[in-house]
């Protein structure tokens, strides 16, 4: 069916009722709770640690039967099927939106080349194909890179939504392209492969400097065009930042903010998972000094995904400008960063281990209770905390297991303050 054909009645029809169920549960007093919660604990007076589990790598494990086909009202389904299950399945904290996002659609061939990717037949997964091998061979290959704005497919999807349920749900822009792009190393091994990456540290130096420098530049050159063209929206509410985390403040925009979106008054995430084979000093030397660059580009700032950063906390990563959240993996010395960010303004953001609940269709609640005490432990009475569920890609046939796990970690966390 084409994009640009009309909707089926019966579609339009079944959207709306997925519309107003949301929004029912968007109206629920629970939400209003929540958010109160989020703004204090973002703000580091937090009454207690939030919990959220993160549901689009399962998702389709508790989501009904999609029965939309129309391109445009598939779309709508599945998003609002996937906040309307998310609820009723998991209960976390995150809150059912009472709107509907339509995200300016951008692209970019990133620093003039298009990347390449062989993935696997099953779909799980893929390897980078190196567009070059040294910096040498590829330096001469890059070029500013070209940010385009896709204005027909963007409002296109915005009218269809206005149009299906605009009068039950409004239909508000969003930016999606910043939360996973501000990241130097993961456009470098998508351009060379990681060994070249490593290989260009040790043997190229001085051009793996001027690499970061035009990646760098060309990052903070697209927030320059994304302002210059108001690309840029407050995402100070029902947003979501960094590697799991909502981003509701009362800090931002800032007192500076006087109604045209700047990146200083949102807020930004930054990570460097690919860089775990080098060493503290080589990340001080070779990486931490463009992050520093961004950082300062945002208002507020998450650092981190699954990369342990205990390593790196003293050696630079306590002076990140901006720094509010910063992630605690599974990989990651727990007790360590409970004592480094004792009395700090930054919120220890934890990644639990996903092998509890996405391994086996059993749920061993001991020893997964043991899992969250060991984090309380490290945190009690030293820091703020969230808890924040990635990762798990198969619930083995048992969706409850997901709604327990939220029960346990948040019956710890209410005594962990």
């Amino acid at each position: 069916m084409d994009r640009n054909s009309p909707i089926p009645v019966t579609e339009k029809e079944y959207i709306r009722e997925l519309a107003k169920k949301q929004l029912e549960y968007a109206h629920l007093p629970i939400m209003a709770e929540r958010q109160r919660l989020w703004i204090l604990h973002n703000r580091l007076q937090g009454e207690r640690p939030m919990v959220v589990m993160e549901e689009g790598s399962f998702v389709q494990h508790i989501l009904p039967p999609m029965r939309c086909k129309h391109p445009l009202a598939a779309g709508m389904e599945h998003h609002l099927s996937q906040n309307i299950a998310t609820h009723e399945t998991i209960d976390d904290d995150k809150i059912v939106p009472g709107f509907f996002p339509v995200n300016y659609a951008i692209g970019t061939d990133f620093l003039g080349l298009k990347q390449q990717k062989t993935r696997a037949d099953t779909g799980q997964g893929f390897h980078i194909d190196p567009l070059f091998e040294t910096l040498e061979e590829g330096l001469p290959l890059l070029a500013p890179s070209h940010y385009i704005y896709h204005k027909e497919r963007t409002e296109n999807y915005e009218k269809a939504a206005a149009d299906v349920l605009g009068d039950i749900l409004p239909v508000v822009r969003k930016n999606a392209f910043n939360h996973w792009f501000f990241i130097p190393t993961i456009h470098i091994v998508n351009m060379m492969g990681m060994e070249n990456m490593y290989l260009a540290i040790m043997t190229e130096p001085d051009k793996f400097h001027i690499l970061m420098r035009k990646v760098t530049d060309d990052l903070i050159r697209s927030l320059r065009w994304q302002e210059e063209h108001n690309f840029l929206v407050l995402n100070n509410g029902n947003d979501y930042m960094g590697s799991g985390s909502y981003c509701f403040s009362d800090e931002l925009p800032g007192p500076d903010y006087s109604g045209k979106v700047l990146s200083r008054h949102t807020w930004g995430h930054i990570n460097s998972q690919e860089s775990i084979g080098i060493s503290p000093k080589q990340f001080v030397e070779f990486i931490y000094p463009y992050y520093e660059e961004l950082a300062r580009e945002f208002g507020l700032v998450y650092y981190g995904c699954c990369e342990p950063v205990h390593t790196l906390w003293d050696k630079c990563l306590h002076q990140l400008p901006n720094l509010r959240k910063i992630s605690i993996s599974a990989w990651c010395d727990e007790e360590m960063m409970g004592e480094r960010l004792c009395a700090s303004r930054v919120i220890y953001s934890r990644k639990p281990s996903p092998n509890f609940i996405g391994i086996k269709p059993e749920f061993d609640e001991d020893a997964f209770t043991d899992h969250i005490t060991k984090t309380a432990a490290a945190v009690k009475g030293k820091c703020k905390a969230e808890f924040i569920f990635r990762d798990i890609y198969d619930l083995r046939g048992n969706t409850a297991k997901t709604r327990r796990a939220v029960e346990i970690t948040r019956s710890i966390a209410q005594s962990m303050y």
